[in-house]
């Protein structure tokens, strides 16, 4: 893909709707091309965060290791950004993500994420968006998980 392909996807990325294309430029230009195979590994639970990752095409699970194995949370594709919470909040990898199928992603260090979201802050807004609707996600799940235990 050309850093103009890359500029259209994150277009496509509601995270990045709103910043203006010669920026977006900038940070494809600044991103690293990662591809991974299935089965290969973005990164592991536990691992020091240094950069999140936006999933350009493919897709990959969210596994949480539990005392009984990993468990899936989720799956996640073309447009999701994962990684985000080691950076934001600056502790271990709260999860590991598996690629499920060939994956293709930029990997956005932690020094240019600060740097978006300091000159854009609308990109602030959205990762507390995605944040929030994660947390909502989890809390269902343990809802679920509560209620059929009984």
């Amino acid at each position: 893909m050309s850093i103009q392909e890359d500029v259209e996807a994150l277009k496509r990325i509601p995270l990045f709707a709103k910043v203006e294309p010669a920026k977006l430029k900038l940070m494809a230009f600044a991103s690293e091309r990662a591809h991974y195979q299935p089965g290969d590994i973005l990164f592991n639970q536990g691992d020091s965060a240094d950069a999140a990752y936006i999933m350009l095409s493919g897709a990959a699970d969210i596994l949480v290791e539990t005392p009984g194995g990993p468990l899936k949370v989720a799956t996640v594709g073309p447009g999701a950004f994962v990684g985000e919470i080691g950076i934001l909040c600056d502790v271990p990898r709260t999860a590991t993500i598996r690629a499920t199928e060939a994956t293709n992603t930029l990997k956005i260090t932690k020094e240019l994420f600060f740097r978006m979201v300091t000159d854009f802050p609308s990109i602030g807004i959205e990762v507390m968006r995605v944040l929030a609707q994660r947390i909502e996600h989890m809390n269902v799940q343990l809802r679920e998980a509560v209620a059929a235990r009984k």
